[in-house]
């Protein structure tokens, strides 16, 4: 939802936020120039944001500080998905050997909780905070299948259908039929949708009411999942762990 009254002074200090968390350290000039700002507003803003602890520097460039982090972990922690799913997600990695994950829906995109690695998992680019499109995962596509369907068209209003591979589902006609299927097994398959070589396999966590407060998934390389294996024993896994969870949150 769009502010009625945006405070520009904030956005510009959500802009810079922005600018430094994709570029790194970066020097005054070099912010003005990307934030079309003048160099002054830029110095203020970053000594503000620094005053505060959000932002360091290092001799004539800045950064981001670990602040951000004590907040994201915070809100996190406080989380009761994420304190009963902890213990889970770290025990279908061990189970699988590959990489267990868990995500939740904000705001139209997908926030990956945390993830484990088992022992013969691969180090992706996934990370805790990292937000992605829920259509291109199996871990957003079984939050998807769960929510009404005027929320699923309002997220594809918001954030689109952008495809992040080749086998990217790319129109509402092709998503709509896939969130039908998911509800009938019960379990979402991202074969290479969002990281090409990838398979992964998800499942929704939901409360005794139908609400769907996010999903668990494995990731594995694509020559270490067959057909086969997406549906036999690892979906009762994942699905396993999921139960696991709902009955903790529920009973």
């Amino acid at each position: 939802m769009d502010a009625k009254y945006p405070v520009r002074t904030t956005e510009k200090t959500l802009a810079l936020i922005e600018q430094l968390m994709e570029h790194g350290s970066c020097g005054v000039t070099e912010l003005a120039n990307g934030l079309d700002m003048g160099k002054s507003a830029v110095h203020n803003h970053l000594t503000t944001l620094q005053k505060h602890g959000y932002v360091q520097q290092s001799d004539d460039e800045y950064q981001l500080s670990l602040k951000f982090l004590e907040v994201g972990g915070r809100i996190r922690k406080s989380m009761e998905l994420y304190q009963v799913a902890e213990p889970e997600v770290k025990s279908l990695a061990a189970e699988t050997g590959e990489l267990a994950n868990i995500l939740i829906e904000e705001q139209g995109m997908g926030v990956y909780l945390m993830r484990a690695k088992g022992a013969d998992a691969v180090d992706l680019d996934t990370y805790a905070g990292l937000r992605t499109r829920l259509h291109t995962t199996a871990l957003g596509k079984a939050i998807l299948a769960h929510l009404p369907e005027s929320r699923v068209d309002e997220i594809l209003d918001q954030h689109g259908l952008s495809q992040k591979t080749p086998k990217s589902i790319s129109t509402r006609e092709e998503l709509f039929q896939a969130l039908g299927d998911i509800r009938e097994r019960g379990y979402a398959i991202d074969d290479g949708e969002r990281l090409e070589g990838l398979r992964c396999l998800g499942a929704p966590v939901r409360t005794s009411s139908g609400e769907v407060l996010g999903a668990i998934s494995v990731s594995a390389p694509a020559s270490r999942v067959s057909d086969e294996d997406l549906h036999g024993d690892l979906p009762e896994k994942v699905l396993s762990a999921a139960n696991v969870i709902e009955l903790n949150i529920n009973y």
